[in-house]
């Protein structure tokens, strides 16, 4: 037997709010299927099983504020499907068994599948054994059943509050008009729906029947203890993180200008060369140097941990992303240093889409080695970051000016852009940093090499 428990998404992370399992008892999972969807403080992110097997008891049921590492579903050995698949599960609003039309086939022609992708076709009503799988050996992906389904992913935003409150009065979120931010439905909102009228702050009582938190921790807690909105709780842990880390962390800054008249030469006559959906833009070229400029001075890709740096085996690039709903996101490029152009732009253009849709998966938000932070889409030119502990350096970049420069003795003008080192002293010395940025400058003088 294995403890499936609430992950660490983030340095900043205490706790998180279990929004819905994606599983149920008797599921076979893999390791690495998406199983839950947990709310943090900043975004919501579809948590993987760290284990094999199958699905035991659900400990937890949705809107259950849970600390980090405290178990949240019991994942035993892997069984022959039977008829006795049945565990113990809280009452509440836990998902119950999928429909025969989605689990019903025959061991010889079953559909394969991830528990997310099952539950998506759950709740589209598809049949996956009627879906064509885009995925390796046949493989049914979550793109195949969106495609399939012929809308966009189902998912509506709304604050912890409304989620809550939708179950408790049985109210369809997807038929709630959204007065919040970008359409964000609210508690109100919901209250409105129902036929009720708003109400002041108070605390409700737990519904009748609600299981006792598991293992009788206190910690565990539901419902009306969480914040009513997203924003001012990432105002709140990106505010005490910050905090932590000006405190606690030495910075340096350094910086530097670097011409990028080769690599916009280069990258425009590549453009030109290929399909519209290959095409680069500068931010690619940007990152790619970074990720390869921080193997190349690896005192600066890794952590520090109990009094000393601990260098990373890999580069996972951490990327600042501003949040529709406020706050920041930084989810991670995993091997950013080995990626191919296209295959970067493609992987950043699927992740920042999916954090501001609040579908990040933990693997993506685990351990950057070192983040970006790029303001260069509103117009800065300098941009000084905070170092995301237990990280030792943050890289900023700014937009991209026509500057003067000198070329052989001769004025001209060509495309520059300002970066930007921030690094822990305890860590390095100026002169690791320098040798970063100056790895920097050359690789961006060499851009097909990239």
């Amino acid at each position: 037997m294995a403890e499936f428990t609430m992950p660490s998404l983030g340095a900043d992370m205490d706790e998180g709010t279990l929004v819905e399992w994606l599983v149920s008892p008797g599921d076979t999972v893999a390791k690495g299927d998406v199983v839950a969807v947990v709310e943090t403080a900043k975004s919501t992110i579809e948590v993987e099983c760290f284990d094999s097997g199958t699905v035991g008891t659900l400990l937890v049921r949705p809107g259950t504020i849970v600390p980090v590492g405290a178990p949240m579903a019991v994942i035993g050995p892997a069984a022959e499907p039977s008829a006795h698949t049945v565990a113990q599960q809280p009452a509440g609003p836990a998902p119950g068994p999928h429909p025969a039309s989605v689990r019903a086939a025959a061991p010889a022609d079953e559909v394969v599948s991830t528990p997310l992708v099952r539950h998506l076709a759950q709740k589209n009503d598809i049949d996956l054994s009627t879906v064509h799988g885009s995925g390796k050996g046949g493989r049914i992906t979550r793109a195949d059943v969106e495609r399939t389904a012929s809308r966009p992913p189902l998912r509506v935003q709304a604050s912890p509050l409304a989620r809550r409150l939708a179950q408790s009065l049985d109210v369809d979120l997807g038929r709630v008009r959204g007065t919040g931010r970008n359409g964000t439905v609210r508690a109100d909102d919901v209250r409105a729906a129902a036929g009720r009228a708003p109400r002041t702050l108070g605390r409700r009582p737990p519904a009748a029947g609600a299981p006792a938190t598991p293992r009788d921790r206190p910690s565990v807690r539901t419902g009306p203890s969480a914040p009513s909105t997203r924003e001012p709780a990432a105002r709140s842990a990106i505010s005490a993180l910050m905090t932590r880390a000006n405190r606690d962390i030495p910075h340096y800054y350094l910086s530097t200008t670097i011409d990028l008249a080769a690599a916009t030469t280069w990258m425009l006559n590549r453009n030109a060369n290929s399909p519209v959906g290959e095409r680069l833009v500068p931010a690619a070229l940007l990152l790619k140097s970074v990720a390869l400029a921080a193997r190349q001075v690896p005192e600066l890709n890794g952590h520090w941990t109990d009094d000393e740096f601990v260098p990373a085996n890999e580069v996972r690039l951490g990327v600042a992303v501003s949040l529709r709903g406020g706050g920041l996101a930084a989810p991670a490029l995993a091997n950013a240093d080995s990626m191919l152009l296209p295959e970067l732009m493609e992987t950043l253009r699927d992740l920042v889409s999916r954090a501001r849709r609040g579908r990040l998966r933990a693997s993506e938000t685990a351990d950057p080695t070192l983040t970006v932070t790029n303001l260069g889409d509103q117009g800065v030119e300098t941009v000084f970051g905070v170092i995301y502990p237990p990280q030792v350096a943050l890289v900023g970049l700014g937009c991209v000016i026509e500057h003067p420069v000198a070329v052989d003795g001769m004025l001209t003008v060509h495309p520059t852009v300002t970066a930007t080192l921030s690094a822990d002293h305890r860590a390095s010395d100026g002169a690791t940093g320098a040798r970063f940025l100056t790895a920097l400058d050359r690789l961006l003088q060499r851009p097909e090499e990239l």
